[in-house]
């Protein structure tokens, strides 16, 4: 199902939380709402979900065209996953999965045969088969979200609502989560809408990004789109890891010390400052190259683990910067903490200062 926010504004005791936000959500994606705390995208996910209403006068909320701004939660048709479970403790998981069957008026009510079908077939679905007659205290937390992530679905949702599903489960479990949770969408083809602050999660799991930040939407794309090419100085910011440098953009050219380098965007106003980003694996380093359009660095300290090892190093000028190595050249190159490196930035992006980030 499509479902179509136009200019929707939210205001808790006179505070705007969202500012008239225009969202449209293809029917059958997964659209993660992504952004720091109090952007406004559990707000958004609530009115969707119509546990909140808009401002009045704010705008349209459309399901498959319809505005149910004035209908109820129940009336929507959405399943809604909590970060905390929200699972009843003294109710088995069988119990639990049935609960939104069992209290169905009764003309709408499948019988118990079909219950037990249903709620049988969405534990094999989520992989809990045999954990039925168990309790939520005896479960894992990511057996619990499990559970919880099969209680919204066992309503037959025309969209799924997670509100930042993974947020109280440990970095691990949260990767094998959201890998279940993406290849689970892949097989049911559900509208689903997924709040996070995690921008791995974001990037991983989604078909589009929605980044927001301070009631606004400042970009809406798919993950390479917001990564790659950021639309503003904020989500260039906020998605991962950056270097950033003071100077200027000259005929397509940004131009920071004594480099004069190719620009990936150009700002659509000139200005004599604007910031340059360079992400850290964008960088090279080199020792006694010989070339002459590097920065020179000292190295602080080298983090050889991870996917890549990470090189700290601070220029002349007191810039602090990261750049992250394949192994193989890490350890060809074999920095020494103190000694000065060439650093080669290869892909430079430049905004307009924004004074907010």
């Amino acid at each position: 199902m499509s479902i179509e926010v136009r200019n929707v504004s939210k205001s808790f005791g006179g505070r705007k939380v969202l500012d008239a936000v225009d969202l449209k959500v293809e029917q059958g994606e997964l659209l993660a709402l992504l952004g720091p705390s109090g952007s406004g995208k559990t707000t958004l996910l609530r009115l969707i979900a119509g546990m909140e209403t808009p401002d009045p006068g704010s705008g349209e909320i459309l399901f498959l065209g319809d505005d149910v701004r004035g209908r109820d939660v129940r009336d929507r048709q959405v399943g809604f996953v909590f970060q905390h479970y929200a699972l009843f403790r003294h109710m088995t998981v069988f119990e639990n999965v049935a609960f939104g069957l069992r209290v169905r008026p009764r003309k709408v009510r499948p019988s118990k045969a079909e219950i037990r079908e249903r709620v049988e077939k969405l534990l094999s679905m989520v992989q809990l088969e045999g954990f039925g007659g168990r309790f939520p205290a005896q479960l894992s937390g990511g057996q619990r979200q499990r559970v919880a992530l099969a209680r919204a679905l066992a309503i037959e949702p025309r969209v799924l609502l997670l509100d930042e599903p993974f947020g109280a489960l440990d970095a691990k479990v949260r990767a094998g989560l959201r890998a279940w949770l993406r290849r689970l969408h892949s097989e049911l083809h559900i509208t689903t809408i997924l709040v996070t602050h995690d921008q791995d999660e974001a990037l991983e799991v989604a078909d589009r990004v929605v980044v927001m930040n301070q009631a606004r939407i400042e970009q809406v794309g798919t993950p390479h789109e917001v990564f790659h090419a950021p639309a503003t100085e904020f989500v260039m910011d906020f998605l991962g890891t950056v270097n950033v440098f003071s100077g200027r953009v000259h005929r397509g050219e940004a131009d920071f010390g004594t480099l004069r380098l190719p620009c990936a965007n150009v700002p659509s106003h000139t200005a004599d400052q604007v910031r340059l980003y360079v992400r850290p694996h964008e960088l090279d380093l080199a020792r006694d190259s010989g070339r002459q359009d590097g920065l020179t660095a000292t190295v602080l300290r080298s983090v050889p683990a991870g996917s890549c090892a990470k090189v700290l190093l601070e220029t002349v000028d007191g810039v602090a910067l990261q750049v992250d190595l394949p192994f193989e050249r890490w350890h060809e190159l074999s920095p020494i903490d103190g000694e000065r490196l060439e650093v080669f930035p290869r892909h430079v992006r430049a905004f307009v200062p924004d004074y907010s980030i």
